[in-house]
């Protein structure tokens, strides 16, 4: 009990409950921390009111903008140098408000008479050369699929490319928006072409499913380049920081996060490192789909890493820790910057139900443990957390936990030897502090010593007498010898 006690204490951080993972508005989806805890739905819907008041807002700006600008004109009509001043007057507020994400402005300055401002404006929503550069080899190969793939469909299939080509020519002028808006866009696109599908084209809820995965797939690949961490964000700042973290805590062990998984076990072993692959596979891929695939593999893995390590199926309480330990193990590259793609511009309805949704779920749980992670967590001091993070010191590894079953002699036998010397660096303290102490214990025993005689003497002082005179011996030569009868002679008994 007392151990079941203890386990419990160590996973009082790490725990998250079913219930978490769900929709803040309690609409059954899967939530997700990106979206403040709600599911796609509800977080469109509450984001739908903030922006209409923000638009509402915008509007009103612009209109008062654009007074101030046709008196600012008119004015300027008197004098070339009026002229001037005012123009780069409004420039300043033009500018200004484009940095605010103002887009309703551009509406109304589209209207201006001055063909200077005209001009720029139809240079700035020119489509860029680049948009018409030659496809890429990945590109052509999905476009190929995906014509082939909707020839199948027939009638539908010829309004769904025509959808598609629409939207792509929207996006490639729209990219002057932020990414919260171009993913909206994206969102809207997603959910009208379902639409459409089910009640326009009749089509069975299965081919709706395979349909739309084609349509991300294809928009997608065509789409990363410019939606997949914008300059115009932090994601690359965020991923940065979390690398920083992941590296910081490289001395976190299984034992601490409570992980049931013994890598001595080679099947095991091999499974955390197709764990760890599949993870760092994800930033390799190109669609929101393909790389929750990534995240599913990863996690199947998990789960069949603690199957043969238990020898029973694992639990929630199980899968969490030891994704955190695979993200702390594997630090994924971009990881941020992958979890905020998948957020912006994969299908709604995977996120939102079946494994896909769970896991990417519990990842972004697991990374948002990883960045709020303290001693508490582990179980650990303040004092022993700060100087592990500082690397000052690091927890002693178990020699199972050292070495993977693919490090060569050489390195094992390196290993073991610095950990020997650091043993007998540790002894060799030891043995130097125990000597310093009993130098201590045997000089404070002398002094005690010599005290405690010093004051029995003083107690009882030592008196010398002088010598008495020793009693003279019977046979010993003395005046008086004379006077004794002379000694006795042996006689002979002859009978």
């Amino acid at each position: 009990n007392r151990k079941k006690m203890n386990l419990k204490s160590e996973r009082r951080g790490i725990h998250v409950d079913q219930s978490e993972l769900l929709c803040k508005k309690g609409c059954g989806y899967y939530g997700n921390p990106a979206w403040q805890g709600f599911c796609s739905k509800c977080w469109r819907e509450e984001y739908h009111k903030a922006r209409q008041k923000q638009i509402q807002e915008d509007w009103e700006l612009a209109e008062r903008l654009q007074r101030e600008e046709e008196e600012a004109y008119a004015s300027s009509q008197s004098t070339q140098g009026a002229q001037s001043l005012t123009f780069s007057k409004f420039e300043e507020k033009k500018t200004n408000e484009k940095t605010r994400k103002v887009t309703t402005v551009k509406k109304f300055f589209t209207a201006s008479s001055r063909a200077g401002t005209k001009k720029e404006i139809q240079e700035a929503k020119a489509p860029s050369p680049s948009i018409h550069r030659q496809a890429s080899i990945e590109t052509d190969r999905v476009s190929k699929e995906f014509i082939e793939f909707l020839k199948t469909y027939h009638k539908p299939g010829q309004d769904i490319y025509k959808q598609c080509k629409l939207f792509l020519d929207t996006m490639n002028h729209k990219r002057d928006l932020s990414i919260e808006e171009q993913s909206e866009c994206a969102q809207d696109f997603y959910q009208n072409v379902a639409d459409k599908l089910q009640t326009r084209w009749k089509v069975p809820p299965e081919k709706v499913e395979k349909a739309m995965d084609q349509i991300e797939k294809y928009i997608m690949t065509r789409q990363y380049k410019y939606v997949f961490c914008p300059e115009t964000t932090d994601d690359e700042k965020k991923d940065l920081a979390v690398q920083k973290r992941i590296r910081a805590l490289h001395w976190v062990t299984p034992q601490m996060l409570c992980v049931p998984v013994n890598e001595e076990i080679p099947e095991v072993s091999d499974l955390v490192v197709k764990a760890i692959t599949d993870i760092i596979e994800m930033d390799s891929k190109r669609v929101p789909r393909d790389k929750l695939a990534c995240i599913t593999k990863c996690s199947k893995h998990i789960f069949n890493a603690i199957k043969i390590t238990k020898n029973e199926p694992a639990s929630a309480d199980d899968f969490l820790p030891t994704l955190i330990y695979i993200v702390l193990k594997g630090n994924p590259p971009r990881l941020q910057s992958n979890i905020q793609y998948i957020t912006r511009f994969c299908n709604p309805s995977r996120l939102m139900t079946g494994e896909d949704g769970y896991y990417f779920t519990n990842l972004c749980c697991a990374v948002a443990f990883i960045e709020k992670l303290d001693a508490q967590s582990l179980n650990l001091s303040q004092e022993d957390f700060d100087r592990f993070m500082t690397g000052q010191t690091s927890p002693k590894k178990q020699e199972s936990d050292s070495f993977s079953p693919d490090v060569c002699l050489g390195v094992k036998q390196m290993c073991k030897s610095l950990d020997l010397l650091s043993q007998l660096n540790e002894r060799q303290e030891r043995i130097v502090s125990e000597a310093k102490k009993l130098e201590k214990d045997l000089i404070d025993w002398t002094d005690g010593i010599t005290k405690e005689v010093e004051d029995i003497v003083e107690k009882y002082p030592l008196e010398i007498k002088p010598k008495s005179q020793a009693l003279a011996a019977i046979d010993s030569e003395n005046v008086e010898n004379d006077k004794l009868p002379p000694p006795l002679q042996p006689q002979v008994y002859a009978g």
